[in-house]
C-alpha cells in the first residue's frame, strides 16, 4: 500500500506566505552563501543577520556546523550525504520562506548540481546565490578549526578543496571577494544588493 495516499496536507487552510510577509513587513527570500571552508560564510552570515535586524528585517541564520550537530547529525561527507544534507536544509529553508522569514544559509554546498538541487526545492525566484569567493590558500591560512591541516595529513577524507572538489558558481547573483573586503564591507555589499528585494 502506498502510504502517501494517507497524507492530507492542510497548507491551503493555513495562513499564507503573503499574510506573514505583511505582518513582518518584508519579502521573504533564501540567501544561499556558498564557498570553501574558512571563506568567511558563517562570519558574514552572523554579521548580516545582526545588520538586517538593526534595519528592521527578521532573518534567521542556518549554518552548516549547527545543522550537522542537530537535524543532520546522522550524515557523513560523501557526495550522497552532502546532497541529503542540502535537501533537508533546503526543505527547512522553504518552511522559513513560507513563514515570511529571510534565511541566511551558510553551507559549502560544493557542487553546482547540489546548489541547483537546493534552488529547485526552494524555487528559483526566491533563491539568491551568494558566492563567498576566497582562494584556497587564504582559507588554509585562516584554518581556525585546523581542518585543512588534518586534511593535508590525510586524517580527514573527502575534504572540500583538498581531496573533494569545489565547483564555483558560474553565474551567482552576487560575488563577494573577501581578500579585498573586510567583513563589514562584505555585509554592506550584500545588504545593499538585497535591501530592494526584501523591502515590502
Amino acid at each position: 500500500m502506498n502510504e502517501s495516499t494517507n497524507i492530507h496536507p492542510i497548507f491551503d487552510r493555513l495562513l499564507q506566505r503573503k499574510d506573514r510577509e505583511k505582518r513582518l513587513q518584508q519579502n521573504s527570500k533564501v540567501l544561499w552563501l556558498t564557498g570553501l571552508s574558512g571563506s568567511g560564510k558563517s562570519t558574514i552570515a552572523e554579521a548580516l543577520e545582526r545588520k538586517m535586524y538593526n534595519e528592521g528585517f527578521f532573518a534567521q541564520v542556518l549554518d552548516g556546523d549547527n545543522i550537522r550537530s542537530g537535524i543532520n547529525n546522522n550524515l557523513g561527507f560523501t557526495i550522497e550525504d552532502r546532497q541529503e544534507n542540502i535537501r533537508r536544509i533546503a526543505e527547512v529553508a522553504k518552511l522559513y520562506l513560507n513563514s515570511g522569514i529571510i534565511t541566511l544559509n551558510s553551507f559549502i554546498s560544493p557542487t553546482i548540481e547540489i546548489r541547483n538541487f537546493a534552488r529547485q526545492i526552494i524555487g528559483k525566484k526566491d533563491f539568491i546565490e551568494i558566492y563567498i569567493n576566497t582562494p584556497l590558500e587564504v582559507c588554509e591560512t585562516r584554518d581556525v578549526k585546523g581542518l585543512y591541516k588534518k586534511a593535508r595529513k590525510g586524517e580527514i577524507k573527502g575534504f572540500t578543496g583538498i581531496d573533494s572538489p569545489y565547483e564555483a558558481p558560474q553565474n551567482p547573483d552576487l560575488e563577494i571577494k573577501t581578500v579585498d573586503m573586510t567583513v563589514e564591507e562584505s555585509v554592506e555589499a550584500i545588504f545593499k544588493y538585497i535591501e530592494p528585494i526584501i523591502k515590502l
